[in-house]
């Protein structure tokens, strides 16, 4: 992730961004930080960069020049013109779901104003997206620049010591973070909670989830109502559970939006990846809430869970179909036995492969042999998130495996001089139990003609889904539909 700052007070970003957490990040180039003075770039002899507004009134406006030039000297050096944000209490309230979907750009450039504000051609001109960090006025958008760069980072694989720390902060579904307590056991005559000292992780995690709801009911009621709302949604998907499998686990891991709900006529989205998952109850009611959908949503993908809603949702939104397949779901609790696969400590016996993340330094290797996702861009996000693993075996790369925006389990390809040797049965066990590590119910979706792949989850013990679901993306004129969206799975290799 590269931030660039234009700032009419470099030092003042510089300063606050260089300790702690985000200075350590910048350090083991995790993310880079840029700061721009747009006072460079004015050509007033002066240094001068504002000026009296026209129509009169109060307080100087900074001008177009010395801000566009600015932004062009970090624009001219990108391949497509970057996300530009303009700090502004006029902006949409930055949330922890807006931080989590800035944090999948390259690059982003923050504008910082200052006096008055800024003349509204270059905005038109430069400016992507108007963000506000509250309802109050700054006299800059330095610290509102600073605020974002925190955020957004925290979401960055590396960042925080914890890998599961930033998912698991306040405001993160719906639900604030529960209380935490350290040395000593008593302190002023207050006690730590017993449960926290019992080393039961289960009783912990019911105290801290009770806890957590308690505290969120009393401070704020209106994140409660919510979550509530999403605990009944939930259960309904989870009566079944095969086949809603991936709605039930967007909101489990606190990254689905809840669109549309009546009975089980219900839309999801991903505010991840931003596909669109719909369920319904019969064929009338499905087109009423897709009629519903289409006056204000405008999705790009869809995961459709009855074929009835197929057709509706091609006319009303232009979409083609590119992929069915089965649910595939590891109900168990219980991770899955590793003898003769590989070591649990990360080294190889002789012969056996060796599971690690994988670095970008493989992604030409990961693009070369998984030709199902063309999308570089994508690939890459997998990887710089650490969601892409691989197996190696004598020092060399045999395969890999990673885990789709969605949360689905995926992209496993072994190469061909390393099939038959149980490598692909390998990267799936390590990345199921690595799902369950963290809490999540591993699943993954199979093409229906796929006979090897449904062979390789049999003998890992995942049950199929009735039901076929359905993934459908919106047809760009004059293009070719993909054969499937960049977020399915699909399984190659069966040992």
């Amino acid at each position: 992730m590269n931030f660039h700052i234009l700032t009419l007070f470099p030092s003042m970003v510089e300063q606050g961004l260089v300790e702690s957490i985000i200075g350590r990040a910048v350090k083991k180039n995790l993310l880079s930080i840029e700061t721009v003075n747009m006072r460079d770039y004015t050509k007033n002899k002066h240094g001068k960069v504002d000026d009296y507004p026209y129509g009169g009134g109060a307080g100087m406006l900074l001008q177009p020049q010395p801000v566009y030039d600015a932004w062009k000297s970090v624009a001219e050096k990108k391949e497509k013109k970057p996300r530009t944000i303009y700090l502004t209490p006029q902006g949409r309230t930055f949330t922890q779901t807006m931080a989590k979907e800035l944090a999948k750009e390259e690059d982003l450039v923050l504008l910082c104003g200052h006096y008055e504000g800024i003349d509204e051609r270059v905005l038109e001109e430069i400016v992507t997206d108007y963000v506000s960090i509250g309802d109050y006025v700054l006299t800059g958008g330095e610290l509102a620049a600073m605020v974002l760069v925190d955020a957004i980072s925290r979401m960055i694989p590396g960042v925080l010591q914890n890998d599961r720390s930033g998912t698991t902060e306040s405001l993160e579904g719906s639900l604030l973070e529960y209380p935490q307590y350290s040395r000593p056991e008593i302190w002023m005559e207050k006690k730590v909670p017993k449960v926290l000292l019992s080393g039961n992780q289960r009783q912990i995690e019911a105290w801290r989830l009770e806890a957590a709801k308690r505290r969120t009911e009393e401070r704020r009621p209106d994140l409660y109502a919510e979550y509530q709302r999403m605990e009944d949604c939930h259960k309904k998907l989870m009566k079944g559970k095969l086949l809603h499998i991936g709605m039930a686990e967007l909101i489990r891991r606190r990254q689905g939006r809840i669109v549309y709900e009546t009975g089980m006529n219900i839309c999801i989205q991903d505010t991840v990846g931003g596909i669109y998952f719909i369920t319904a109850s019969d064929p009338e009611s499905g087109r009423d809430m897709l009629l519903t959908l289409a006056e204000e949503e405008q999705p790009h993908t869809l995961c459709l869970h009855q074929e009835f809603l197929v057709e509706p949702a091609r006319k009303l939104w232009g979409m083609g179909e590119e992929f069915s397949c089965y649910q595939a779901v590891y109900t168990k609790k219980e991770k899955l036995p590793i003898t003769g696969l590989y070591r649990m400590d990360g080294k190889a016996w002789e012969g056996m492969p060796r599971i690690e993340r994988l670095t970008m330094e493989y992604l030409p290797q990961v693009k070369y042999h998984y030709k199902t996702v063309s999308d570089e861009a994508y690939l890459r996000d997998r990887i710089r998130r650490g969601w892409m693993f691989g197996a190696f075996v004598d020092q060399e790369l045999a395969g890999f495996i990673g885990v789709h925006q969605e949360g689905s389990i995926g992209m496993l390809e072994v190469f061909p001089q390393f099939r038959r040797r149980r490598v692909g049965q390998a990267l799936e066990t390590y990345l199921i139990n690595h799902m369950l590590e963290l809490g999540f119910v591993p699943y993954g979706q199979v093409e229906i003609s796929n006979e090897a792949s449904k062979c390789l989850q049999r003998s890992l013990g995942l049950y199929f889904s009735k039901q076929q679901v359905f993934f459908l993306k919106k047809v760009l004129a004059g293009k070719i539909p993909l054969q499937r969206k960049e977020s399915v799975v699909e399984y190659k290799s069966c040992e």
